[in-house]
């Protein structure tokens, strides 16, 4: 979608602004090669000062959180040339980012499926104290064999997964709720340190998990941690409706993206929640330089070799025969005529769009068409464009964005993008409070809502 440039300088009425988290995984970028980019230390993945660098960077621009994966099944195949996806450990990255920052909200990954309630409520319930009100659960089922392995065991039902998930978060939040919010005293004079009656057990048994509580952990400037969920299925449609404030989503088309947020503020009305209490949040991932050409001849440096392994999957996504010997020339007309994208690959109408404007083979797949999100691969106006027409279409609520290599595409991001956002009354120019439920907009909560 287009805009005129009387609709980019136009403010948005009201006060309704995106929402910007960053995706930070191993810390190195979203691209394979990061690790291996010019700059780049290539240890830092040990390195829990370039984890509070990055976060410092956006946090510089305002961003509302960082969101940190977790896989604990994560697959080894190509360790041999990558660094594998995943932090060292969320909590403890969280825990020294925490100590250097000041706005931004923590956000990590922790499954329902295979840790307990009670230690997942007091790690996060800690961080959230530590940080001041800052920190937020990904709440996930997980759904790997390989994770499964991991633990000795086989990967659950979905029915199971799903109904012990909606019995945990339930716990979780009794068990942030045990301490009263009034009943820390610490009055040194009076000896008296805590309201007793006020620190009780929840004695909560259900078919899949129990605790007897209490934690001991006094709530946070934010009361407690904010949920988020990760997935598309309407199990995910009902566990976020029910619990969470903020869905990580991935959608490749605004229609797509629509429906999904539509399924989710739906569900959240259903268990008696107000539709806006739940932010839609889809990926997007970004390659930001001066020009189209010197963007896509970074992704060039960055995809190596794997582009041209990459030459397979395009040829089924756009249905014709590609000769990797001509990788650097466009399609022929014969071909073009030919094409039709996947109707099973949702990114397969982008990558006939882009192939039918000129480029190569190889420009083609440095246009990120096989990546796990939108890719942006330009000037910062375009980022800003992709975002407005997304978010003025009522597709998201705001993004979490992945750049190729963090050590300067953080900053790419917040010196390019950020600023035309703002000028657009897009997004935000300052941190509405030092809490991730200010900056959220999530409402007030202590222990279980009392609506569900």
């Amino acid at each position: 979608m287009s805009y005129t440039e009387e609709n980019k300088k136009q403010p948005l009425d009201g006060n309704k602004q995106m929402l910007i988290g960053l995706h930070l995984g191993n810390g190195y970028g979203s691209q394979p090669g990061a690790w291996r980019m010019p700059g780049v230390d290539p240890k830092s993945y040990t390195s829990f000062d370039a984890r509070v660098q990055q976060a410092q960077a956006a946090e510089r621009g305002k961003f509302q959180f960082i969101f940190l994966p977790d896989g604990p099944g994560a697959v080894l195949a190509d360790i041999a040339t990558e660094a594998p996806a995943f932090n060292l450990d969320v909590m403890m990255t969280l825990a020294a980012v925490a100590r250097e920052t000041e706005y931004i909200g923590l956000v990590a990954t922790g499954s329902t499926t295979f840790n307990e309630p009670f230690n997942l409520a007091r790690q996060f319930k800690a961080l959230d104290v530590m940080s001041h009100g800052r920190a937020g659960w990904n709440a996930i089922t997980s759904s790997g064999e390989d994770v499964a392995a991991n633990y000795g065991r086989r990967i659950p039902s979905s029915e199971d997964r799903y109904g012990r998930a909606h019995e945990f978060i339930e716990l979780i939040q009794s068990l942030w709720g045990s301490w009263g919010k009034e009943a820390w005293i610490h009055d040194q004079e009076s000896g008296q340190f805590a309201k007793r009656d006020e620190i009780l057990p929840i004695n909560l048994q259900g078919q899949y998990v129990g605790s007897r509580g209490p934690l001991y952990i006094p709530p946070s400037e934010q009361g407690q941690p904010i949920v988020f969920h990760a997935g598309g299925s309407p199990n995910a449609h009902d566990l976020a409706g029910r619990f969470a404030n903020v869905v990580i989503g991935a959608a490749f088309t605004i229609e797509d993206a629509k429906a999904q947020r539509e399924a989710f503020r739906a569900s959240a009305v259903s268990h008696g929640r107000n539709a806006d209490e739940i932010k839609y949040i889809p990926g997007l991932m970004t390659t930001i330089a001066k020009d189209r050409r010197t963007a896509l001849d970074r992704r060039i440096l960055l995809g190596g070799d794997l582009l041209i392994q990459r030459l397979g999957y395009l040829q089924q996504m756009l249905g014709i025969a590609l000769n990797p010997a001509h990788i650097d020339e466009p399609l022929t007309i014969a071909q073009l005529e030919a094409a039709r994208g996947s109707r099973y690959d949702p990114r397969s109408a982008n990558a006939l769009k882009i192939a039918k404007e000129g480029w190569s083979l190889r420009d083609i797949l440095a246009h990120g068409v096989i990546d796990y999100h939108p890719v942006i691969v330009g000037p910062g106006e375009e980022a800003a464009d992709h975002m407005q027409a997304w978010f003025e279409a009522g597709a998201a609520d705001g993004f979490w964005i992945s750049p190729d290599v963090n050590s300067d595409g953080i900053d790419a991001f917040v010196n390019e993008v950020v600023p035309i956002l703002q000028q657009r009354g897009l997004f935000h120019q300052d941190y509405e409070g030092k809490t991730l439920r200010e900056n959220l907009g999530a409402p007030e909560q202590y222990g279980i809502d009392p609506r569900i």
